[in-house]
């Protein structure tokens, strides 16, 4: 498990590019690259989990139970970068399949990478979610409307692929060990649930009678998919830090990702179920909107419990040394969807710890995005390290 999390994660402690007289070649930015041009060399796919982790912020703080001044403005700007960032980052990639195609090619033979290819539809969904909530007031609600259409449409395509596709490798080709199991292998499923929430809010702009209820069951079902795949892959996670312990120091943010499916399933069932009388009337929509505080909150005392683990095991890890790479960004995506969580159970019951809870989790959510977005800016735009080929090329 270890070599595998340092082939996904860690990189060389090269010295920067020297010039002949013995010195930095003077760059301010990528100074650990011999050339720029090679931060196209290595992209990949987990690179998009900073694009959920930023978008996230955004999209909590417009849902948020209790709203402070400049909080709409500063979540507006945030969902701007998360904009700016999938731009970018799908330019880049697009650079990478061109340049580096076989090494592109490679990730999905990976045993750990190829998992993260769930977070480009993610990606795609949280910055499209943001275009609707916050960016309307920006692009107007006809122009924000359909952007965060294409990019529903595209990351629940590429979201149900991802929870077919990476699974069947994972069965068919991956060389898969008894203590192989960890957070990420929740990435590929988690797509769907997250195409359930933001298709909720889709509902009240599709047209009335067979193709609002279509996307309203279509949601339902995506839910019970990552569902009951998490289920699954959780208690193989749970065998896993049972008979084989905590593991790799690198593994242990992926930890978090286990509030991923957790925190968005909440979502999900109160986004749909408070949407739901739009579609269906009379008991079944009663139906609907009680299942997601039936639902929500005993799934909310599992999140608890499971954010207790997590946490514990993290400060373990970090007395003995917590590196840095990109699985930091666990630390924000997943907490970010038990803030909205919360906030759909606060609008449901209109209970005042949820308003508090809710609250907490954002401010704790935005304090872990700014140290993970700091660590992330200065080893790859600074230094360029996360951008330097892995330490080994083979699990």
């Amino acid at each position: 498990m270890k070599s595998l999390l340092l082939t996904a994660d860690e990189h060389h402690s090269t010295p920067p590019a020297q010039t002949r007289g013995g010195r930095t070649g003077g760059r301010r930015v990528l100074r650990r690259l011999d050339r720029p041009s090679e931060l196209f060399a290595n992209l990949t796919p987990n690179w998009f989990a900073s694009i959920m982790g930023t978008g996230i912020v955004a999209t909590a703080a417009a849902t948020l139970p209790l709203q402070f001044p400049g909080l709409r403005t500063g979540a507006t700007v945030v969902w701007a970068l998360a904009s700016l960032l999938l731009i970018l980052l799908s330019a880049a990639t697009g650079v990478h399949w061109i340049r580096h195609r076989e090494t592109a090619r490679s990730h999905h033979n990976h045993p750990v990478m190829a998992h993260f290819y769930g977070a480009p539809p993610m990606a795609l969904l949280t910055v499209g979610a943001g275009t609707l909530l916050l960016g309307k007031d920006v692009l107007g609600e006809q122009l924000a409307l359909g952007i965060d259409t294409v990019l529903w449409i595209a990351g629940t395509l590429l979201g149900l692929a991802s929870a077919v596709a990476v699974p069947y490798l994972q069965f068919s080709r991956h060389q898969v060990t008894q203590d192989s199991a960890f957070g990420g292998w929740l990435m590929p499923v988690v797509p769907p649930m997250v195409s359930a929430s933001t298709g909720a809010l889709l509902l009240p702009y599709v047209p009335a009678g067979q193709a609002r209820l279509t996307l309203l069951m279509g949601c339902y079902a995506m839910f019970g998919l990552s569902l009951l795949a998490a289920i699954i892959i959780t208690t193989l996670i749970w065998n896993r830090l049972a008979r084989h312990k905590i593991g790799a120091a690198a593994a242990v943010p992926t930890l978090w990702i286990g509030l991923g499916p957790l925190g968005q399933s909440i979502t999900a069932a109160n986004l749909l179920g408070g949407n739901a009388h739009l579609v269906v009337s009379g008991t079944l929509a009663r139906a609907m909107e009680a299942f997601g505080v039936l639902y929500g909150v005993p799934v909310l005392g599992f999140a608890l419990m499971w954010a207790a683990l997590a946490t514990a095991i993290t400060i373990r890890t970090a007395r003995q040394g917590l590196p840095f790479s990109l699985t930091w960004w666990s630390f924000t995506f997943p907490i970010g969807t038990c803030v909205t969580g919360l906030s759909g159970l606060a609008a449901h019951t209109h209970l005042a710890v949820f308003d508090a809870m809710a609250v907490a989790g954002y401010t704790l959510l935005v304090a872990a995005w700014i140290i993970v977005a700091a660590r992330t800016f200065h080893g790859s735009i600074l230094e360029g390290i996360l951008f330097q080929k892995p330490a080994t090329t083979a699990p």
